[in-house]
């Protein structure tokens, strides 16, 4: 995160306020904690909705054996590097 100009001041106002900077810094972490709980719920739902949609998939048949699966992959890796 980049620092303005705005944010740099000097020791004497610094010593002053200190209490009150010790305050903002810490809610400030405070607030990137949330965040990241947030960004970490946000996950968690994504991957229930990918667990959903592939037990959609399984249910209608959609479905290839691994080996299968892993071949196609392979093939593919194959073809774009020779490129």
């Amino acid at each position: 995160m980049p620092f303005l100009v705005s944010d740099v001041i000097s020791r004497s106002p610094a010593r002053a306020t200190l209490s009150d900077l010790a305050e903002q810094v810490k809610a400030g972490a405070e607030r990137l904690d949330d965040y990241h709980q947030l960004e970490r719920e946000h996950i968690h739902l994504r991957l229930i909705d990918d667990a959903g949609k592939g037990l959609d998939d399984v249910a209608a048949g959609r479905v290839t054996d691994a080996r299968t699966s892993l071949q196609s992959i392979k093939r593919r890796r194959a073809a774009s590097s020779a490129d």
